[in-house]
């Protein structure tokens, strides 16, 4: 994943989203029958990510937001946090691929992103390589959930909304926030978890995928391997998202 140097490779785009590469590599997406809280829907399978791209290294945060849609959509609603650098919430899979489109066409307008390249949603497994960051454990930092707090807002230290990006220790791959905060949709369809290169949900279907916990979650259902899925037209104050953009063709 990183440098020669052992720091990750980042790039920033034109309204301040700071990526992290992800290499291709394989690993067991799902968990273990001995991990406590797990659901039956978490059945381990071996994935292999064969393409590389880009993921925020945080969620999308409201000023990011704005300055692409010009909407505030938890503006006036219980349980959100106010801020440019707090993450954009009450948002529904629908509002979050037209965000993906319309950055998408404004960075290619502005010669910013090549044609080769898109902004979109991660799929859930592009998601959970990440949030794993080469570990097998509950968490990314581990099995132990009493640590947490020092990697993310949930239900034990979270004023009763979510809070502002990057405040807490990043994963071994320097990703923050992929446990807790908001949840973060995936571009999948909701369905048994699937195996094999590069895997992505059924070809259609009433529910999207989210994913890593929120705010007011316990630390069960912020951990790696969690899974939730809704109708895409749904807003909730605990649901934002984390971009990822396409690789160029090289």
């Amino acid at each position: 994943l990183s440098a020669e140097d052992g720091k990750p490779i980042t790039s920033t785009n034109s309204i301040g989203i700071e990526f992290i590469e992800v290499r291709e590599g394989t690993y067991q997406m799902g968990s273990p029958a001995s991990e406590e809280g797990r659901k039956d829907n978490e059945n381990p399978v071996r994935v292999s990510i064969t393409v590389g791209y880009w993921l925020g290294k945080t969620e999308v945060t409201q000023g990011q937001w704005k300055q692409v849609m010009e909407t505030q959509p938890w503006a006036d609603q219980k349980g959100v946090g106010h801020g440019d650098d707090y993450p954009a919430a009450c948002l529904s899979w629908d509002d979050c691929t037209a965000f993906c489109e319309k950055l998408t066409q404004r960075e290619c307008d502005n010669g910013s992103l090549s044609a080769e390249e898109r902004y979109r949603l991660p799929t859930e497994a592009e998601w959970e390589y990440a949030c794993r960051a080469g570990s097998t454990t509950m968490f990314s930092f581990g099995n132990d959930g009493s640590n947490l707090n020092e990697h993310a807002f949930f239900e034990e230290n979270a004023p009763q909304h979510a809070l502002e990006v990057g405040k807490k220790k990043p994963n071994p791959w320097g990703f923050c926030d992929m446990h807790g905060n908001v949840f973060e949709w995936c571009s999948d369809c909701f369905g048994t978890l699937v195996g094999g290169d590069d895997p992505v949900g059924p070809s259609s279907g009433a529910y999207r995928v989210y994913r890593g916990g929120s705010w007011r979650d316990t630390p069960v259902i912020c951990r790696s391997a969690h899974r939730f899925n809704m109708i895409p037209s749904v807003r909730f104050n605990t649901m934002g998202l984390r971009l990822a953009r396409s690789q160029s063709a090289q």
